[in-house]
């Protein structure tokens, strides 16, 4: 391409006039073309600027400019394009050299250096001088194979994200947990070192090499308060998980009221919607003539189905429980309500963690439904911390399921909290 003198000819502008030339060779689509540099715009050093100006030139084409064999050159006066896109005049020169040196358009220059151009009967170029845009088309192959690259190392970055707040969260969660139950260990280094990485995370976005260090880090952080957790929970065995003979048993039963027994908001029987509540053999006793019950007896007979109830368990799914069992779920708790006094707290918290892991609002609903409140908020629990540990991908399709097994009678949930105690303690 011969250069007038007016233009001081640079490298960029001649590898531009060369992709001209190439793409005149390829028919590629007006609205492909400008979308495939568009989505690497970024990338490729494009200003917000450069790609206004492309768009007002790309404008100015018609479809059969971009056919092979024909280039879509655009002669409009700088006038024209400062009317259109608001610039200067040295903004507009400003922007057009960018373009051309990134090698998304080329000049394609008259004798005299001016622009101008004609068609002919059918609307193709016969003659144009001005801004060429055939490199575009040379370049559009080019462009979606580096969109691909770009958007595999985005859901890359993402993923390494998602791995590093699980670990971040678990590590914020041993420390707080074994310092909360005065457990011996190197609790204020493990802190101190979780605070250096925590400075290290990216403001900006990272490339994938620094942020699989970082994972790299989190995670071997992760292994030594793990592994200083379980060795500092091993010396010290919770009395509580022992289970309780049936004298002891009698004993707590003889010093309660039985109509507190009734409304206490311990979880005793995970299978059954109203475990203790005996209303229903009531009901078929009287259906069947059977004589009426006093009240007295009644409650009697309600005590007796929990002391058999508790019998069969070791204990009765408390609050502590959940929250030990499950202590990323229980960090999320406390960092959004705070101190937790009982299951309503923890029931109105959980109702705001259920998005986090895609729980639909119908799904949480007919959990509360079929399994009562305090159920259905273990259950999230439970979920929560199986999502978070990456053993359940479907959250919301788990917590149907185990609605299932409610109403089939083979959800035993207490197996389920104390196996995770005894893994911890493990």
């Amino acid at each position: 391409m011969k250069h007038t003198g007016w233009r001081k000819p640079t490298p960029g502008l001649g590898i531009a006039a060369q992709l001209a030339q190439a793409g005149e060779r390829v028919a590629v689509s007006k609205s492909r073309a400008l979308v495939a540099v568009k989505r690497v715009g970024v990338y490729i050093g494009l200003k917000a600027g450069d790609v206004m100006l492309l768009d007002t030139l790309g404008a100015f084409t018609q479809a059969q400019d971009w056919e092979e064999g024909q280039r879509p050159i655009v002669w409009a006066s700088n006038a024209y394009l400062m009317e259109q896109t608001g610039f200067s005049l040295s903004a507009l020169k400003r922007h057009a050299r960018r373009l051309a040196e990134i090698g998304v358009i080329s000049f394609q220059d008259s004798p005299n250096g001016k622009r101008w151009g004609r068609r002919d009967a059918e609307g193709r170029i016969v003659e144009a001088y001005g801004f060429d845009l055939s490199p575009l088309s040379a370049r559009v192959e080019e462009f979606d194979e580096l969109h691909a690259e770009l958007q595999a190392e985005r859901e890359l970055c993402q993923r390494l994200k998602r791995q590093i707040t699980v670990a971040r969260r678990m590590i914020r969660a041993r420390i707080e947990a074994a310092v909360s139950s005065a457990l011996r260990g190197p609790w204020a280094q493990f802190a101190g070192l979780f605070e250096e990485l925590l400075d290290r995370l990216p403001r900006r976005h990272e490339a994938s090499e620094q942020l699989v260090r970082l994972l790299t880090w989190f995670k071997e952080l992760q292994e030594r308060v793990e592994a200083a957790y379980l060795n500092a929970t091993e010396v010290v065995q919770p009395v509580k998980n022992r289970p309780e003979t049936k004298e002891r048993v009698s004993e707590k039963t003889q010093e309660m009221n039985p109509r507190e027994v009734i409304s206490d908001t311990h979880i005793l029987i995970t299978n059954q919607l109203n475990p203790v509540k005996c209303n229903s053999s009531e009901n078929e006793e009287a259906a069947s003539g059977a004589p009426n019950v006093r009240p007295d007896e009644q409650v009697d007979r309600e005590l007796d189905v929990w002391v058999t109830e508790v019998s069969k368990k070791r204990t009765a799914l408390d609050l502590p429980t959940v929250m030990q069992a499950c202590p990323e779920f229980a960090s999320w708790a406390r960092n959004m309500d705070g101190f937790l006094k009982d299951w309503g707290d923890l029931h109105r918290v959980a109702g705001q963690l259920r998005p986090m892991i895609g729980v639909s609002e119908h799904a949480w609903n007919v959990a509360q439904d079929r399994l009562g409140k305090q159920v259905a908020t273990a259950a999230l629990a439970l979920v929560f911390e199986k999502h978070c540990a990456g053993e359940v991908s479907s959250p919301g399709g788990y917590l149907r399921g185990m609605v299932e097994k409610a109403g089939a009678g083979e959800l035993h949930l207490e197996r389920s909290f104390y196996g995770r105690l005894s893994g911890l303690a493990a």
